[in-house]
């Protein structure tokens, strides 16, 4: 079979948010194919369900869950003791440590440690952090050509589309859709979409992939303090193949990946993948504490915002994520709306309070696609209060004026009415006579709330006026 293997080098991949449409109107856009949207939310929730039979095995699962946030809220309240500590020993193992404020700092260090090596060819293992440093489209502007190596990550770069969720980045793709995009990039027959033999496909060419590429970036999942030593988690062994195949091995990691001893590990590795997958386990838990033998390698510690975030204290909370994306999954909202409505690397609840932080005009909608049940902060593995911290998003953003004006009108009439006894009972009258004489006024298809949905029959009274008659004062 041929393999017709395509680079990126010259194209250049969607920047996310791209056009200024906000998440209702990007969910618009994924609502339109009926069929795709019960299958993306079945499929979720699915995943949601095998989440539930899995913990539900771990009598002490609260206790691990409370002893997680504990251990969180102490590195959040003592980050820069413990990043001193993991630079000094990570140096002592040998590893080069490099600090970055922002992404043009971060993608300018990995640039450069290419071009010292005059290297034009980087295989990439899932990284949501380069996601948000936006380094594929980066290099690709300077030249170099990036290959994901995580399966799914690999799909959508084919099809030149940013991930929908951060554990599985290719949710939204139905299997048919996979077999083009191999037939027109790897040259699989026209057709076919046999899971198997398309997986065995993507081996063979990540294969030649890993083989020939000398620098390989992974991310990671969790930077121990004690030791230097940091622990990267994938299912399909890809980030092992690409930076024990390459000669320079640089890791991505935001400054909140810090915990404080290797003994904590026990804890997190437990809760990460049955909150993302109901799996015991990730299948890979790699271990790189030191450069094997004529080997480089480096990390890029970065901030990009998050000491923001780490100041504002109604959301520090949401530093503590670990990235499992089981609020994604758990998500009335995202499970219909798909993770590109939210035009952010982070999608879903966690993504909604973590990007206001990095542009609160820009992503001054997501707070709002939200229907704040609470379901996220039930199954956060590390207690993030979000439903709570949506709330506050949404005070927060209307305070500083990056409200639509038509929700600030109609909040304001909606204030009033409240306000007013008068006010209110006419309102409600009124909207009692409608839904009884002029249905079609409401139940049209400018009325987005109906779609779906059957008119309520109308009461023939109010509570109020109900309750005049039936309990007189004595």
């Amino acid at each position: 079979m041929s393999q017709n293997i395509t680079t990126h080098t010259d194209k250049k991949l969607p920047l996310q948010g791209a056009g200024g449409a906000d998440h209702a109107a990007l969910a618009d856009i994924f609502n339109k194919d009926e069929d795709r949207v019960n299958w993306h939310d079945e499929t979720l929730w699915w995943i949601r369900a095998k989440r539930d039979l899995s913990v539900h095995k771990i009598p002490e699962w609260e206790a691990l869950r409370d002893t997680a946030s504990a251990i969180k809220n102490n590195v959040l309240s003592n980050l820069n003791s413990y990043l001193q500590q993991f630079e000094a020993n990570a140096q002592a193992n040998g590893i080069v440590i490099h600090w970055a404020a922002d992404g043009a700092e971060h993608n300018a260090i990995v640039h450069s440690l290419i071009k010292k090596h005059n290297v034009t060819r980087m295989v990439k293992s899932k990284s949501m952090l380069t996601e948000e440093l936006h380094l594929n489209e980066y290099l690709a502007e300077n030249g170099i050509d990036v290959i994901d190596s995580d399966l799914g990550e690999r799909i959508v770069q084919l099809a030149k589309e940013p991930p929908s969720h951060i554990v599985l980045p290719c949710i939204h793709k139905k299997k048919e859709e996979i077999g083009e995009l191999f037939h027109q990039f790897l040259g699989t027959p026209a057709g076919n979409a046999d899971p198997q033999f398309l997986t065995e496909t993507a081996r063979h060419h990540l294969r030649e992939t890993f083989l020939s590429r000398k620098v390989a970036l992974t991310g990671v999942n969790f930077a121990i303090a004690e030791t230097g030593e940091f622990v990267v988690c994938t299912n399909e062994g890809n980030a092992d193949m690409g930076a024990h195949l390459s000669d320079i091995h640089i890791a991505s990691m935001g400054i909140e990946k810090i915990i404080p001893e290797r003994k904590h590990l026990g804890v997190f590795l437990r809760l990460l993948t049955r909150s993302a997958t109901g799996q015991p386990i990730t299948t890979y838990s790699s271990h790189f504490s030191k450069p094997r033998d004529g080997q480089e390698m480096h990390i890029i510690i970065v901030d990009n915002g998050r000491t923001v975030q780490l100041g504002r204290e109604d959301f520090r909370n949401s530093l503590k994520c670990i990235r499992c994306g089981a609020c994604m999954n758990t998500c009335p909202v995202y499970r219909r709306s798909g993770g590109h409505s939210y035009h952010n690397a982070i999608s879903g609840p966690i993504g909604a309070i973590l990007a206001p932080n990095l542009d609160m005009e820009k992503y001054a909608d997501l707070p709002f696609a939200s229907t704040l049940c609470g379901s996220c902060s039930n199954v956060c593995p590390v207690k993030i209060d979000i439903h709570d911290q949506l709330y506050k998003w949404r005070q927060v953003i209307v305070q500083n004026g990056y409200a639509p004006t038509a929700k600030k009108l109609s909040m304001q009439a909606m204030a009033t009415t409240l306000a007013s006894p008068f006010a209110y009972h006419m309102a409600g009258k009124a909207g009692r006579l409608v839904m009884k004489y002029a249905p079609f006024a409401l139940n049209n298809k400018l009325n987005p709330w109906y779609k779906q949905r059957d008119m309520p029959k109308p009461p023939d009274e109010s509570f109020g006026e109900w309750y005049k008659k039936n309990r007189k004062a004595p």
